[in-house]
């Protein structure tokens, strides 16, 4: 069974209904499983907790060196990840020694709370780190439709959402988004 970790931060819970949207479509890939962990917030980092409140366990670079594949999502803030989500990569250096995650596919999600937050520069530079680790990237094609019909949030480059003032649920098409996403990470992992 191959394993498709995904890693997220989430600050008011978009990321993470996106996380687990595409931990749906690498379920759906047979002898494929998602592992889902999250990071502590930044004032957190150096507690000796495990897992967050909602017993989701925080992501180790042990996870890593046991994925097939890596998908890690993190909200917008200021066009660019999360601080969590930069401090838990700077941690991977003996992974990029080993190549670790060389090889393996890989792909990134956000949300924002803005329409013009910073969604695809948010995933450009989530994208940085996993090329120096020589890792194999995927986005979305075209071919998916609800990348031509969403009106709220998505990108070739990876899903996205608009959360707007919070209360904005995840949108049909970013739905449809997130689960292709998913299994074509997968599919990539099984054919590697």
């Amino acid at each position: 069974m191959k394993k498709i970790l995904i890693i997220y931060y989430s600050n008011n819970g978009s990321t993470k209904k996106m996380a687990e949207k595409i931990s749906r479509g690498v379920n759906s890939v047979e002898n494929i499983e998602a592992i889902i962990r999250t990071l502590p917030n930044i004032k957190n980092t150096f507690d000796n907790e495990i897992a967050n409140e909602e017993n989701v366990l925080f992501a180790t670079n042990e996870d890593l060196s046991n994925c097939d594949g890596l998908i890690m999502g993190s909200p917008t803030h200021f066009g660019n990840m999360a601080a969590p989500m930069k401090v838990f990569l700077d941690t991977t250096t003996t992974e990029w020694f080993n190549n670790t995650l060389s090889g393996k596919p890989a792909g990134v999600f956000t949300s924002t709370s803005s329409i013009h937050g910073g969604q695809e520069t948010t995933l450009l530079t989530m994208m940085i780190p996993l090329l120096h680790h020589g890792m194999i990237l995927s986005g979305i094609p075209y071919s998916e439709n609800d990348l031509n019909e969403t009106r709220t949030g998505g990108s070739p480059y990876g899903p996205t959402h608009f959360s707007g003032d919070k209360k904005e649920e995840l949108s049909k098409n970013e739905i449809n988004l997130c689960i292709s996403f998913g299994e074509r990470i997968a599919k990539l992992a099984k054919k590697l």
